[in-house]
């Protein structure tokens, strides 16, 4: 908004005949006419200015360019945007305009059409502009209004042209102008082109955890995992206010990555780190991962009293840990019919390991009449073979 009444101001003080070029002169009554208009609408009349340039009829083709101008400037600054873009349109096409001011009044038509929302409209305007821009005037902002007309009407091949064009003469890297041009490589699919551009962005705000989220998803798609992690680690440690799938995403990655501890770490700060059970479960499975056993199980109990099947990878890990009594308390807690064969076997291992071997073969059969097995057939018999070498 700041820019339209800068433009419009610009537009509108050099209206009295000492400010007409040598080439084209307002005819005395036209010039004394619009210097009543300007002083009006300077009192804050605008009505009575419109009113007043309405009412002319110059006969003097290039007094009626000069006043279509000048009344597409108020009717702007009314709020009346299809009259003023009517006005400015015949002024502009008219080709009289040749002071100084005829190449802001195109501009100016240029960036109503555009705040219209009439972007084919406006892109013919802007291109005459840049063909020969004033020393006063900015050619990177001209780029940029190209490139935003050519994104609403999805060109995206030109909004990348235009961006290009824009950054030549641009002082310093732009926010706005490397958002459509990342815009516009997401919908190109050019997906390595937006990494440099992502990183720009970050340099720019990095604060913005979009850009960090974006950077890290499009490593992530190209096969560049090592990248994605080093960018969600360090957007983490840069406090940056990363989402719970964010973070789970860096666990995940420490995880592939074979740093296993950190990723069960990273579960046990999320939100609900201990009353869903799917985070406790993985955060498990990481310190399982990790060889830190004891986490493990006390992260595996935790899942169990959320989930009952959990049971089994507990019972599994206390085996495996010579933790024999606790292992077969939760293996009678197991449910799971699947799991049925397996859980009689390994109460067999456990029963044998604290040489009650008289429960260790009972525990054998049961797994055998639930599954013949080789495994179960040969406990059986070295089970057998066992009790008689005691008796």
């Amino acid at each position: 908004m700041m820019k339209k009444i800068a433009l419009l101001v610009a537009l509108a003080l050099p209206l009295g005949t000492a400010s007409m070029s040598a080439s084209a002169e307002l005819s005395q009554f036209t010039a004394n006419k619009v210097q009543r208009a300007n002083t009006l609408q300077q009192e804050d009349k605008l009505d009575q200015a419109i009113a007043m340039l309405e009412g002319m009829d110059p006969s003097r083709d290039y007094d009626k360019a000069f006043v279509q101008r000048m009344l597409g400037v108020f009717y702007w600054q009314q709020g009346n945007s299809k009259k003023a873009i009517a006005n400015l349109t015949t002024a502009v096409k008219s080709g009289l305009l040749e002071d100084e001011q005829a190449w802001i009044t195109q501009r100016m038509l240029a960036d109503i059409l555009l705040s219209n929302g009439q972007y084919q409209q406006a892109l013919p305007h802007y291109y005459a502009l840049t063909k020969s821009v004033p020393a006063n005037q900015k050619a990177d902002e001209l780029w940029f209004r190209i490139a935003q007309s050519h994104y609403q009407v999805s060109e995206w091949q030109s909004v990348l042209t235009a961006i290009a064009k824009q950054q030549r003469y641009a002082k310093k890297a732009d926010v706005q102008a490397l958002t459509l041009k990342l815009g516009a490589q997401l919908q190109l699919k050019k997906w390595k082109g937006a990494i440099p551009t992502l990183e720009q962005l970050i340099a720019l705000e990095p604060k913005k955890t979009v850009w960090w989220q974006q950077l890290a998803g499009i490593q992530l798609r190209i096969g560049y995992a090592k990248s994605a992690l080093e960018t969600l680690a360090l957007a983490k440690r840069q406090g940056i206010e990363l989402t719970q799938q964010d973070l789970k995403t860096l666990g995940q990655l420490y995880a592939q990555r074979g740093m296993p501890e950190r990723a069960a770490r990273l579960y046990a700060e999320l939100d609900n780190a201990t009353t869903d059970v799917e985070l406790v479960s993985t955060q498990a499975q990481y310190w399982q991962m990790a060889k830190e056993w004891d986490k493990a199980i006390a992260t595996w109990k935790i899942a169990a009293q959320l989930n009952n099947k959990y049971r089994w990878p507990l019972a599994q890990l206390l085996l495996q840990e010579g933790q024999y009594q606790r292992a077969i308390a939760q293996l009678d807690k197991v449910t799971s019919k699947r799991h049925a064969s397996d859980v009689e076997l390994a109460k067999v291992r456990a029963y044998y390991k604290l040489n009650n071997f008289d429960q260790a073969i009972i525990h054998a059969k049961r797994a055998d009449n639930i599954k013949s097995t080789s495994a179960s057939k040969s406990w059986i018999q070295y089970l057998n073979q066992m009790r008689k070498m005691e008796s």
